[in-house]
């Protein structure tokens, strides 16, 4: 119970931090420019990277995970049952955003918020950008599968240091901190990890992207490391990416506790995230 207080507490405190951190960015002194944000989206495959976009966009995501390749007569997993996941984001100010999405496996129902904590400067006075981003997933598979109702609820926190080094090359480390409030002994309902990726542009709107992450938390039946390859293409108000990745969940506490496929060993399916934007 004390980790899901302070969560709560971290939820609700964080808006008013990014709020009052906006106003002070105002008045800081015109020669101190932000750096545009290290990444043209606002995930990084399977990570969420630094992006938040401007006070009042709303922004649509789809996430799809096919099969995987290595399954027998199943058209390099197009044929085999997918994972899908379809939300929204809406941008309360320029450092706060709040979003919600609905995903097919565990019928997850996931609630978010994201903010900029540190913005990089061009001049270097502050050589990376640091965000938050944390969400609350609730299970909708029938009552019967659950003891107890908060046996549904999970966590993620996460920390995202990001840096733009120039126009084509950026990159990030994001450790993390996944709960579930239920899973089955003797596993630990809590587990750290750490992500690293990067993505460096080839054209003006393509790029190649890398995503890894890696457990750390020691566990029974110990979660495989994450690792997605794949490119982007992005425009002012669109941006796809088609990859492959050894996660199947798509619900980022999911992908980090539960995953048990091996990317070397063949265990990895082919995926795409499509994002629009719109000003309201």
């Amino acid at each position: 119970m004390k980790i899901n207080k302070s969560i709560f507490i971290a939820v609700f405190a964080l808006p008013m931090m990014m709020l009052a951190q906006e106003q002070k960015d105002t008045i800081v002194p015109s020669k101190v420019k932000l750096e545009r944000a290290a990444f043209e989206s606002t995930t990084l495959i399977e990570n969420q990277s630094n992006v938040l976009w401007n006070k009042g966009t709303l922004e649509f995501v789809m996430n799809h995970r096919f099969g995987l390749v290595n399954g027998d007569n199943n058209m390099i997993g197009i044929w085999d049952p997918a994972n899908i996941r379809i939300g929204l984001n809406y941008s309360v100010c320029d450092r706060v955003t709040i979003g919600y999405g609905t995903s097919k496996d565990s019928r997850l129902q996931d609630f978010s918020l994201k903010g900029a904590i540190l913005r990089q400067t061009r001049g270097g006075e502050m050589p990376v950008s640091v965000s938050y981003y944390g969400n609350f997933a609730i299970s909708a598979l029938p009552t019967s599968d659950f003891l107890h109702s908060t046996d549904r609820y999970s966590y993620f926190n996460q920390l995202i240091i990001a840096k733009r080094f120039n126009r084509s090359v950026s990159f990030q480390v994001a450790p993390s901190l996944s709960h579930y409030n239920y899973v089955e002994a003797p596993m630990k309902n809590d587990l750290f990890a750490v992500a690293v990726g990067g993505r460096v542009k080839i054209t003006d709107s393509a790029s190649l992207l890398v995503d890894y992450t890696q457990p750390i938390t020691n566990q029974v039946n110990a979660p495989k490391p994450g690792l997605s390859l794949g490119v982007e293409f992005s425009t002012g108000s669109h941006a796809f990416q088609l990859f492959i990745t050894n996660y199947r969940g798509i619900v980022p506490q999911q992908s980090i506790m539960m995953n048990q496929n091996d990317f070397f060993k063949g265990d990895f399916a082919i995926g795409f995230n499509i994002t629009r934007l719109w000003h309201l």
